[in-house]
């Protein structure tokens, strides 16, 4: 085991190139699957769902009807009802408290009158309606769907298009089970590339959508970069991270076992670091990682992953390890430190923040409450978690009365002139006459 997770030291020749590497956001030939998920695009625009059923046979060995192509109402409800009770429970739990988190950040429009006499404001609307994707196989994530649909709920999203690969085994019911828990108003047997373009460019069976958000391969990713601008978008999500950083007294059980638990996550590019001031700590923690692991289901992946991204790092003290901790704006960051919160408020670049002993990333993951959809990749510099502020948009509201633009008038044409638009200035000076 020794050899699956380094023990770098912070102060050694060489530290910087191998943290580099270890950060390092790895994936697909992006020219290669950039290609194909263009010509995918554009032949669902052209052909819709005749283009979709044809996909669906090749890349998912699934035969579908245009009948077919949706789920229907009394089909999600078979699915809710052959959900064991605890699962509902579960489900329903976590629904709950996602929505109660998430309301905390409704917004509502606003308006002022300022000193001249203009009424100005912002309105705040929902969009009206919303595309979400819930990828298939192993990473069909029943969670994923209620952190997606219930903050557009929250934010009043009128429509919510949910669309999911089918599979030859049969619909994935713990994934219909949350859709109907959590409010989608209609599902569709459709993934990859091909469900993007028609969430983006609608279909004779999917409607067009104002936004597109959920996570993905790295062919429905290529394909939510390249209909941007057709369509919103929430980010291109990359593979799972956690950072934590751990004094002398922190508990290597506990460390060793929060980064097994984000390593597991299947695609072998997960990131799992360890900052911490204490080289005992570092040993311990290495040592806990050998112990936990072998019983666990996902070995493979978890191996594969703390091979090509972990690391045990030991850094000169906690201000350090703050520092480096900035520096790489994970997506999980766990303070397992004395006082927690006194860090956690000189810290700026994180998705979300996980403070003390009691506070692992899964109770995010599933049931604290905060989206567990957060920037990846170091993008947490300048992107933050889902949420309500997703699924709105602001529209500017200017009201003005013929004293307010006799007032202004004289500079807007002033600036007006000063950058050539002369039918702008004239278009204020014959208000003020």
């Amino acid at each position: 085991m020794n050899a699956l997770v380094p023990i770098l030291h912070a102060g050694d020749p060489g530290f910087a190139r191998a943290f580099a590497r270890i950060r390092a956001r790895g994936g697909a030939d992006d020219s290669r699957v950039e290609r194909a998920v263009r010509g995918i695009i554009s032949r669902v625009r052209r052909d819709g769902d005749r283009a979709l059923l044809e996909y669906t046979r090749r890349f998912d060995g699934v035969p579908l009807t245009r009948r077919r192509l949706r789920v229907t109402d009394a089909e999600l409800r078979r699915a809710a009802a052959a959900m064991p009770a605890r699962v509902m429970t579960a489900l329903r739990l976590a629904a709950r408290r996602i929505r109660v988190y998430h309301e905390k950040q409704r917004q509502t429009s606003w308006r002022y009158r300022d000193p001249v006499g203009l009424v100005l404001g912002q309105q705040i609307r929902p969009l009206a309606r919303v595309g979400v994707y819930v990828p298939g196989g192993k990473a069909a994530y029943p969670s994923s769907v209620l952190m997606n649909v219930v903050p557009a709920r929250v934010a009043g999203v009128e429509e919510i298009v949910m669309v999911s690969p089918p599979s030859r085994a049969g619909d994935n019911t713990a994934v219909l089970a949350a859709a109907s828990i959590a409010g989608v108003s209609s599902v569709y047997r459709v993934g990859g590339a091909q469900a993007i373009a028609a969430l983006a460019y609608g279909t004779q069976t999917i409607p067009r959508v104002d936004k597109i958000v959920g996570p993905g391969n790295a062919f429905v990713q290529a394909a939510k970069k390249l209909v941007y601008g057709a369509v919103d978008i929430d980010s291109t999500a990359g593979p799972s991270e956690v950072l934590v950083i751990a004094d002398a007294q922190a508990d290597p059980a506990y460390v060793a076992a929060d980064l097994l638990a984000q390593a597991e996550h299947g695609s072998g590019d997960e990131c799992a670091v360890l900052l911490t001031p204490s080289a005992r700590l570092a040993e311990a923690v290495r040592a806990e990682l050998a112990r936990q692991l072998p019983p666990l289901p996902r070995q493979a992946d978890i191996r594969r992953a703390l091979r090509r991204r972990g690391a045990l790092v030991v850094v000169r003290d906690l201000e350090h390890a703050r520092a480096l901790a900035e520096e790489v704006a994970p997506e999980h960051l766990e303070l397992l430190v004395q006082r927690p919160e006194r860090l956690a408020a000189r810290l700026r670049n994180a998705g979300a923040i996980f403070l003390g002993p009691y506070a692992p990333a899964p109770l995010g993951d599933y049931l604290a409450g905060p989206n567990h959809v957060l920037p990846t990749g170091g993008s947490a510099r300048f992107f933050s978690p889902l949420g309500v502020y997703d699924f709105l948009k602001r529209t500017s509201v200017v009201s003005a009365s013929a004293r307010a633009i006799r007032t202004l008038g004289p500079a807007i044409e002033t600036l007006a002139e000063l950058e050539g638009y002369g039918a702008h200035a004239a278009a204020v000076r014959m208000r003020r006459r």
